[in-house]
This record gives structure tokens, sequence and C-alpha cells, in this order.
């Protein structure tokens, strides 16, 4: 690896498993040290653990990010621990999908709550420190399923469309402050939760996969090295976009 994040600092969101993990893998192939938030204590220690076997600077703090002291210690600890921060990789979220009337109200909140609180706090408490240094990098896990309308994504939508509209607002807001804020958005990808949908609605998942041109689900490590090429320092003149990485599901 390059080393490209040598030294830098980075905040990774449901860190735990799947896209989240091998963002934070990535980011210590590249040689930043790590906070890793997730839900699951159980499997945010196992992460760390693989990562620290490594030979990376690791520290975790799990919890519900989408509840403001949560997301203001796990920012707070990147400075506690490593003195600064550097990179906020908002992945944590997950999507409640099904048909928008067989919803309740319990789990539009957590759908909302999972996907867009996450991403205000952190990025609420992680700005001001990002301004002082006069450098920041935050990308936001989105998801393409907002371009394309997607069957039963439309409340995950809702989430996730914040987020991308978010994006564009504090890119625009901070762009003097040297910190560029930029959303990648994945189709279906091979994950561990896919494999639980598969188990559960087989159909779902075979139609979200029909719609890839590609034939086939991204992989984790796709996902993570764009989401690595805009935490880094040479990424300095890309911000306010949603970056698909979708297989051509939407184009332009």
């Amino acid at each position: 690896m390059s080393q490209r994040l040598k030294d830098r600092v980075a905040v990774v969101t449901g860190a735990g498993r799947g896209i989240g993990y091998a963002i934070a893998e990535r980011f210590a192939a590249e040689g930043a040290k790590l906070v890793l938030a997730d839900l699951d204590p159980k499997t945010l220690e196992e992460a760390a653990t693989r990562l620290r076997a490594t030979g990376a600077e690791v520290v975790t703090e799990a919890g519900d990010l989408a509840k403001q002291d949560v997301a203001e210690r796990t920012i707070q600890a990147a400075v506690k621990h490593f003195g600064t921060l550097d990179i906020l990789a908002n992945n944590a979220g997950g999507g409640i999908l099904r048909p928008f009337l067989d919803h309740t109200p319990d789990t539009l909140r957590t759908t909302i709550d999972r996907n867009l609180w996450t991403c205000i706090w952190c990025c609420w408490y992680a700005l001001p420190i990002m301004k002082a240094k006069g450098y920041g990098r935050i990308v936001n896990l989105g998801a393409d399923s907002v371009r394309n309308g997607l069957f039963d994504h439309a409340a995950y939508n809702a989430a996730k469309g914040g987020m991308h509209g978010m994006t564009t607002g504090l890119a625009r807001e901070f762009a003097r402050d040297g910190i560029t804020v930029n959303t990648v958005a994945p189709c279906v990808v091979n994950t561990p939760q896919l494999a639980e949908v598969a188990a559960v609605n087989p159909e779902l998942v075979r139609k979200v996969i029909d719609v890839v041109p590609m034939g086939r689900p991204g992989e984790m490590h796709e996902i993570a090295s764009m989401v690595a090429y805009l935490a880094t320092p040479e990424a300095a003149f890309v911000t306010g976009q949603v970056i698909s990485v979708n297989g051509g599901t939407t184009m332009l």
C-alpha cells in the first residue's frame, strides 16, 4: 500500500463488519490511526483485534450514534487518543427495506436514525475540529437507490437522500476551510448483511442484482477503494460530489 494516509486520524462508523470494516481495513493499510465505532460492542472489538494484529493503532467506541452524546464521545475519542481528527467516514446505517405502507412508525424512525442522524451528529462534532486545523475529509456512505427509485427503498432513500443533500450543503459551506465533503453511493454490495437479507427475501435480492448492468453485486473492497481516495490529500479538489460505485446501475 502507498501509505497515503500515514499518521492521519480517521473515525469510521459502522466499522464492526461489512463495508465499514472494509473501509477501516483499507485506511489501516494506508497508514491511518483509527477510531472505530459500532452499535455492537462484541463485533466492534473483534474487528479492532483483527486490525491491531496488522499493526494498526485502533481505539473503539461502542454505542448508538443517532444519540447526540454517543456521537460526541466518538469524535472526541480521536482527539483524546490521537490529538486530532483528519477523516470522518460516515458508514453507520442499515436499511429496513419493505414496501412503504408495511413500515411502522418505529421502523420509519429507526431507518432515519440509523442513516441520517448518525451522520448529522458526527459531522456536527467533527467539523469544528477540522475547521480549526484547516483540514478535513468527510466521506459519507450514501445509496445509489436514491437516484434510481429502487423498489421497497422509499423510507431508506428518504434517509440517504438527506445525507446526499447535506453533503452538498456542507461542501459549499466549508469549501474554503480545507475541508472536503463527499458521498460514495454504492448499489447492492456483497456484504454479510446482504446474505442475511437473501436468507429471508431472496426474491428482493435477485431483483436488486438484476438492475445492475454488470450482473453482480459490488465487492466491499471496491467501495472502500473510492472512500480511501476521497480521504486522501490528493482528492483536495473533489468536494460536494455523490459518486456512484454501482456497476453501471445509474449512469451520469
